[in-house]
């Protein structure tokens, strides 16, 4: 198994969120309203230049995505930046797709739709909650998104990976990472193209010569934005961003 530099079994993942977008786009418009089509706005191409730069040093051994055009275009800006390192083939996990929402009912203004979502992770928590009404079960979101996670760790042959996800899965990971599971979901904001780092100490399962299992998680860094690090005039959380008129 392959580890990160003066450890035996340690593996780091940079797990990112896209970046910016505009719900209310043509691109939108013309899908009928499926938010998995949604590509990156000038601002997320930008803010996802930064945090590649950012990361330009750091050689990925792997790169995944969602398979989603924001959280691909993100990942590939990331990888163009890299600084004479081998770059990775980027791979898509479909188990890391956003968390699949329910019915907004009709909605009329950017504003309208920020606060149908404002809390919509404050319920996570609670038994059968879903994602707005019809949507997908948060705990059902966390068991595939987790899945995934376990997953590539279990996988040989490399030791710094790179994510690029969404902010409900984000959060959904951060929580189990952290050991307080569905109720610390709430707590976790992601701002566009931020960039979170866990590590996972990789042990051998034991009557198992070749599987290994996670030992122990650490979070070092959550909702870093190279664009803007002091987050200075970052007023409004990432959904209140998304759905303004000048998000900046």
């Amino acid at each position: 198994m392959s580890a990160l530099p003066g450890t035996t079994g340690r593996r780091r993942i940079y797990l990112m969120r896209h970046g910016h977008v505009d719900y209310f786009g043509k691109e939108i418009r013309a899908a009928g309203g499926d938010f998995s089509v949604v590509p990156l706005t000038p601002l997320g191409r930008e803010q996802a230049i930064a945090a590649g730069k950012a990361l330009s040093h750091v050689p990925f051994d792997r790169a995944i995505c969602s398979g989603y055009p924001r959280t691909l275009q993100t990942a590939e800006l990331v990888l163009e930046q890299q600084a004479g390192e081998a770059v990775p083939p980027l791979e898509v996990d479909k188990g890391l797709v956003e968390i699949q929402g329910g019915s907004y009912g009709e909605v009329k203004s950017r504003a309208e739709m920020a606060a149908k979502m404002a809390f919509h992770f404050e319920t996570a928590a609670d038994p059968g909650a879903t994602m707005l009404p019809g949507g997908e079960v948060f705990d059902e979101a966390m068991q595939r998104c987790v899945a995934s996670i376990t997953r590539l760790l279990s996988e040989p042959d490399w030791h710094t990976m790179l994510i690029a996800a969404h902010e409900g899965i984000n959060r959904l990971i951060l929580g189990w990472a952290c050991g307080a599971g569905l109720a610390a979901v709430k707590a976790f904001e992601q701002d566009t193209a931020c960039i979170n780092l866990l590590d996972f100490d990789m042990v051998p399962i034991e009557g198992d010569k070749s599987g290994t299992e996670i030992e122990r998680i650490m979070i070092k860094a959550v909702n870093l934005t190279p664009y803007n690090y002091a987050k200075h005039g970052m007023n409004m959380n990432s959904l209140e961003a998304i759905f303004a008129r000048k998000p900046r």
